[in-house]
């Protein structure tokens, strides 16, 4: 009898400390940069894996701005702290890639944990940036995006201009913003991300080099290319623009965004991932289209911005568990699942970054409906024109800080404190000084 009871007993306690155990998911912490509506879109995407199964639980954190999430992802690497997931953007990719022990490469997480995902059903552009020179897959590409034009059609329409043509080269830019400043409006073009649309975007689609080695890709040893007559010209143009209040500075990386939405500036070059917000908030008739060239130039194809996840180790002497790798890797082949990838697409605006996930969208007749018309404009941008080096993207160490100084040397431009010729000298020097410290920093590694 006491037996029986004893084992009874066991039994009932069995029953329950079991399926609290069981019913504990491993937690992976997730810090991101994406601001809302984006934001709330993300932690839908990472709600909706948690849901899908009982395992693992994504724990999503927004770490302030995509800079703001780097310094503080690589701090709490130091310090022992480090989430094991990371949104990093695409300009970080150099020094993530040199970041030796403190990350995990995608393709050894896949290896590792036996998870297969196809990087051929993803978009070279995409898969590329984020793949070593050997092609191994370094960090696992999500939210990719290129740089378009929105304008408000209601303002073209006052300035006596076709509202579903915007012009296809900057010469016809110049016109219409001198007829939407005729017509009154205050604000007639602004830019977000002025460096990523007005010098590395604009290498790209003009099939001009950012910088050496391929951008990068060929080696640390890559200095500055911005120092050339095209580039020269076009920030002449941006400088007297502004000087004749057709265009107007709106701030450093997407401060400026704002100021489209709620229908000060007429034209606004950013992320086609700026899409949720405009819907959301615009309360004209708008467009988008894809970015003008000089006359006579070939236009190439964009090359991508947004981010990718990379997989970090908690510390320097502090390694990830075999559940918390297999975690990773499941959402991420989650997030490549066509369904996921062509939902994320049509919610945000973002690239479909796979070709399952673009026909997926377009089997839904996304594309065909009223409210989504010119969505595919991104994804024509990207793959218009003939390929090359220059427009496979950028592979340079301590971009994010030369991105810095790009922007500041931009500014003191359009704000008359130096000329267009002077700061695209600064800009090669004080950028060609970082990379030559960044080289020596990681030679031999």
């Amino acid at each position: 009898m006491f037996r029986r009871t004893l084992m009874a007993g066991a039994v009932a306690l069995a029953g329950l400390i079991g399926p609290a155990q069981a019913q504990a998911p491993t937690e992976i912490q997730f810090w991101h940069g994406l601001s809302q509506p984006l934001g709330g879109l993300l932690e839908r995407l990472v709600s909706d894996f948690n849901g899908s199964q009982t395992q693992y639980r994504i724990v999503p954190t927004f770490r302030g701005s995509y800079p703001e999430t780097m310094v503080a992802a690589i701090a709490a690497f130091r310090a022992g702290q480090a989430p094991h997931l990371v949104q990093m953007f695409e300009v970080g990719t150099g020094t993530m890639i040199n970041a030796g022990r403190a990350i995990i490469p995608t393709h050894e997480l896949l290896t590792q944990t036996s998870v297969n995902i196809n990087f051929d059903d993803f978009l070279p552009g995409v898969r590329g940036y984020y793949a070593a020179a050997d092609g191994r897959q370094m960090a696992m590409p999500f939210n990719s995006s290129t740089a378009i034009v929105y304008y408000n059609k209601d303002a073209f329409r006052r300035a006596n201009l076709n509202p579903d043509q915007f012009p296809t080269t900057w010469e016809g830019v110049g016109q219409a913003l001198a007829a939407l400043k005729a017509s009154g409006h205050a604000c007639p073009m602004s830019t977000a991300w002025p460096t990523w649309l007005h010098l590395e975007q604009f290498s790209a689609i003009h099939n001009i080099p950012l910088a050496t080695q391929g951008n990068g890709f060929g080696g640390a040893n890559a200095e500055l290319r911005v120092n050339n007559p095209l580039v020269l010209r076009h920030l002449t143009n941006l400088v007297n623009w502004q000087k004749d209040g057709m265009f107007r500075w709106g701030g450093r990386d997407n401060a400026g965004e704002a100021l489209f939405p709620n229908g000060e500036c007429a034209i606004m070059m950013t992320s086609s991932g700026f899409r949720a917000r405009v819907q959301r908030e615009a309360r004209f008739d708008w467009g988008v289209a894809m970015l003008p060239t000089y006359e006579g130039t070939q236009p190439a194809n964009a090359i991508i911005g947004g981010a990718s996840l990379w997989v970090m180790n908690r510390g320097p002497n502090a390694q990830r568990s075999a559940a918390e790798l297999r975690g990773i890797a499941e959402f991420f082949a989650f997030t490549a699942r066509p369904d996921v990838a062509g939902k994320w697409h049509m919610d945000t605006g973002y690239l479909p970054i796979t070709r399952s996930g673009f026909e997926s969208a377009r089997a839904s007749g996304f594309y065909t409906q009223p409210a989504n018309i010119g969505a595919e404009v991104p994804i024509e941008q990207m793959l218009r024109g003939a390929s090359s080096e220059n427009t496979r993207g950028i592979r340079l160490g301590g971009f994010v800080e030369i991105r810095v100084i790009m922007q500041e040397e931009m500014e003191k431009a359009l704000q008359g404190q130096q000329t267009p010729e002077q700061a695209l000298t600064a800009m090669t020097t004080r950028g060609n000084a970082v990379l030559r410290n960044f080289e020596r920093a990681n030679r031999g590694g």
